[in-house]
């Protein structure tokens, strides 16, 4: 098994880590592609990006969740996945990575409903079209929703110290300060849309609701539809009773429980359920890696 390729490294790392690639290969592609084609950029992100009308949002609904996967230059994602990578592992180190997960697209689902609102309300902004781009309303959701749920965390930004719940205030405020003058009101707005979910995630959490519990149970069903048949679980089978007991099948006595292979893969799992993930030495990942290629 080659630990150094590509597949290897994506397969083990955290969700925050294979969020930043996929960002990084679709804004590769997407210019690659579009060089190849001999089509403009914003030709072919127009049917991913977000448009403001409700109308042409029920045209392509996939774009509530697309617009945040694309990227409108360099600067634009390098921000945003530093930013992501920042306060994702504060997450991760108290969640799980499908928490992390339902944070980060609801959020950008948040964002994508408060511009198109925005745009349908505003008499400002009524009559002007815009599209939406870029994974900041879903970052927003990650930054401010641990600022609610850990507030006094401190956090050290060069030569002092700051608590968490001041750079969630400083975002939120920042954003509604640039409003009035920004050429990108709609953007902005989508961005407290983001972090208004990620504050109500924290405070509902806090208080023992859990508000994405059904996205979660969502992506588990879709994420069956994608494992290979022997992996699925059994249906229900209906099972009718004998009048006559069964007979008891003999066990093995000799025979172990289970074998080593197994109750290493067992202990290894208890880990990453009171540790998480990254709490595993390469060694143990290394073991679980293969293990699940021999099953």
């Amino acid at each position: 098994m080659d630990t150094s390729s590509l597949r290897y490294q994506y397969r083990t790392a955290n969700v925050v880590l294979k969020l930043i690639a996929i960002n990084a290969i679709i804004f590769i592609a997407l210019g690659l592609l579009s060089w190849i084609l001999g089509f403009s950029q914003d030709y072919l992100a127009s049917w991913f990006v977000l448009p403001s009308d409700v109308m042409s949002t029920l045209g392509q609904p996939w774009s509530v969740l697309t617009y945040a996967f694309l990227h409108f230059s360099f600067w634009h994602i390098f921000w945003n996945m530093l930013v992501l990578y920042m306060f994702g592992r504060f997450v991760l180190n108290l969640f799980t990575e499908k928490r992390f997960l339902t944070i980060y697209l609801l959020g950008g689902i948040a964002g994508a409903f408060f511009f198109v609102l925005a745009y349908s309300l505003f008499p400002v902004l009524q009559g002007s079209r815009g599209y939406l781009i870029g994974a900041s309303a879903a970052v927003n959701a990650i930054i401010v929703f641990i600022a609610a749920y850990t507030p006094n965390t401190p956090v050290r930004i060069i030569f002092f110290n700051v608590k968490l719940w001041q750079i969630g205030v400083f975002v939120v405020v920042m954003d509604l300060i640039q409003i009035p003058t920004s050429n990108n009101a709609g953007g902005l707005i989508s961005h407290l849309g983001g972090a208004l979910f990620g504050y109500v995630y924290a405070r509902q959490l806090l208080k023992g609701n859990d508000i994405g519990l059904w996205w979660e149970k969502m992506l588990d069903s879709i994420a069956v539809w994608f494992k290979p048949r022997s992996e699925r679980p059994a249906k229900m089978k209906t099972v009718h009773r004998s009048k006559t007991p069964p007979r008891r099948k003999a066990s093995n006595k000799n025979g172990p429980a289970k074998t080593s292979q197994q109750q290493r893969v067992d202990d290894i799992l208890d880990k990453i359920s009171k540790s998480g993930y990254d709490s595993l030495s390469k060694s143990e990942k290394d073991f679980l890696f293969k293990a699940g290629k021999d099953s």
